[in-house]
């Protein structure tokens, strides 16, 4: 039975495994290895208790195991606008409806509802499915950035 709940510390170590092994079964498709193994360097069980801290960080579980993440907190410390981060879902729960779940929380998390703009740091792999959510190029700027990936937004309040 799936459900979904706020992030706690004793989360961290299960998340950090759940980011690296999309990473690299999901996105390597899109992704070098050595872009990959970076990423999974920096996304520690430290930097997502440290994540937890500065956002509304939620996990979906299936029972007791974390099959998904996702958080929203503030852009660059903007008390109006947002952004999404750290979505990823295991591999073999894609297409499940779960990505959609985790959009659908984190929209009704409490910041999107004072948003007036809501942000999105998107892979290469995940670019569609934000956009079947709804989220558009930021400021028309349809390419990756020096991150590689692409800048989506939304704009709740209009």
């Amino acid at each position: 039975m799936l459900h979904i709940r706020r992030f706690i510390p004793t989360d961290a170590v299960a998340v950090a495994q759940v980011v690296a092994t999309t990473l690299r079964t999901t996105n390597r498709q899109d992704y070098t290895e050595a872009y990959i193994e970076h990423d999974i360097q920096v996304l520690t069980p430290t930097f997502f208790l440290e994540k937890a801290q500065q956002t509304h960080f939620y996990v979906v579980c299936d029972a007791t195991q974390i099959v998904g993440t996702g958080a929203i907190g503030s852009y660059w410390g903007s008390v109006t606008e947002f952004s999404l981060f750290d979505i990823f879902v295991l591999p073999t729960y894609q297409g499940r409806g779960i990505g959609r779940l985790i959009i659908t929380t984190l929209e009704q998390d409490t910041y999107f509802h004072r948003a007036k703009r809501v942000e999105i740091p998107a892979s290469i792999t995940a670019l569609g499915f934000y956009q079947k959510m709804g989220y558009q190029f930021k400021a028309g700027h349809n390419h990756v950035d020096d991150e590689q990936l692409y800048r989506l937004e939304k704009f709740p309040q209009s």
